[in-house]
């Protein structure tokens, strides 16, 4: 039996909701900013010169971020920023990344700090509350991913926060990598499941049992879920009831729109399909760069409806 909610509504699975029936769309735009790949135009005019990177890469990467989350808040409630591409300029990039979570936020998106941190004991707790934790309150993402392979103890520093500050956890269950099916799809001994769908069942009972349940029936404690297997996505969905996926792998990794129909329950709802490159960087697609040129912005909105469109013709959203 579910344990009444000790919070007040919102819950963080109900301002999800409500972000996704305002836009009418279950969609995450990944923004993965990678200093060669963006427009020329973009791109400082020193050029690779002998000051650091952050120097002359990190304040165009900043100006181009803010560009793109401008384009695409209208149009998704949702952005993932991952903080790889940011802390390999150190400080200032660490600095950069908090700072456009604020600009996200403030433009109405929901954001989800993309982090995979995992660990036990202090650590995690740590971990928790640099990444989580309301500190700066803009600053701090919505909702983080995490590792469930270190157990509940692991998980429970940021399902704690999650809990006491209205967030979000995605755990990770299947990843999308090519190599992941060498170890998550492995059959486990004691009850025939393979491993993501031990780390599946773990975060089912987390969810139940965490209290955050909202009004829709979806816990606040997600997972990432990555297959594209429809089988193995529907045993996901009926395994995990109460979790939101998270479900990477639209467009440049070859994901089309019906693959992720499983992973939805029948209202449209319980999933959010995530498109990075092909949105962020859609001026590299002879597509979009043929029609639009050197304009990169249309490039990118263009490429963003087009993805809210395709998602739209498979799901429907219904409250």
């Amino acid at each position: 039996m579910t344990p009444p909610n000790p919070l007040q509504l919102p819950l963080f699975s109900d301002r999800l909701f409500d972000a996704i029936l305002a836009r009418n769309s279950p969609t995450v735009v990944n923004l993965d900013p990678v200093y060669s790949s963006l427009p020329p135009a973009c791109q400082s005019s020193q050029g690779h010169s002998t000051e650091s990177p952050s120097a002359h890469e990190l304040p165009a990467i900043g100006d181009y971020c803010r560009r793109v989350i401008e384009i695409v808040a209208p149009l998704v409630p949702v952005l993932k920023l991952n903080i790889a591409y940011f802390e390999v300029y150190r400080g200032a990039g660490v600095d950069l990344y908090f700072d456009l979570v604020a600009d996200a936020r403030r433009r109405g998106l929901i954001v989800i700090g993309d982090v995979k941190r995992g660990d036990v004991g202090h650590t995690a707790t740590m971990y928790a509350a640099a990444q989580l934790a309301d500190r700066d309150s803009l600053k701090c993402p919505n909702a983080v991913t995490i590792s469930g392979y270190f157990g509940w103890d692991g998980v429970k520093p940021f399902v704690d926060i999650a809990r006491k500050q209205h967030k979000g956890v995605f755990v990770l269950v299947r990843t999308s990598n090519e190599s992941a099916a060498t170890v998550q799809d492995v059959q486990t001994t004691d009850s025939g499941r393979s491993v993501h769908e031990r780390i599946g069942a773990l975060v089912a009972d987390w969810a139940a049992s965490s209290g955050t349940i909202g009004r829709h029936g979806y816990s606040a404690i997600g997972a990432v879920a990555a297959t594209r297997n429809a089988a193995d996505a529907r045993r996901l969905r009926e395994l995990m009831p109460h979790s939101i996926f998270l479900v990477p792998g639209y467009g440049a990794q070859g994901g089309r729109a019906e693959d992720f129909v499983p992973y939805f329950d029948g209202r449209g709802l319980g999933a959010l399909v995530a498109a990075g490159r092909s949105v962020i960087f859609a001026q590299e697609n002879p597509a979009y760069r043929d029609h639009f040129g050197e304009d990169w912005a249309a490039c990118i909105e263009h490429a963003c409806r087009d993805f809210v469109g395709d998602i739209a013709r498979v799901i429907s959203v219904a409250p």
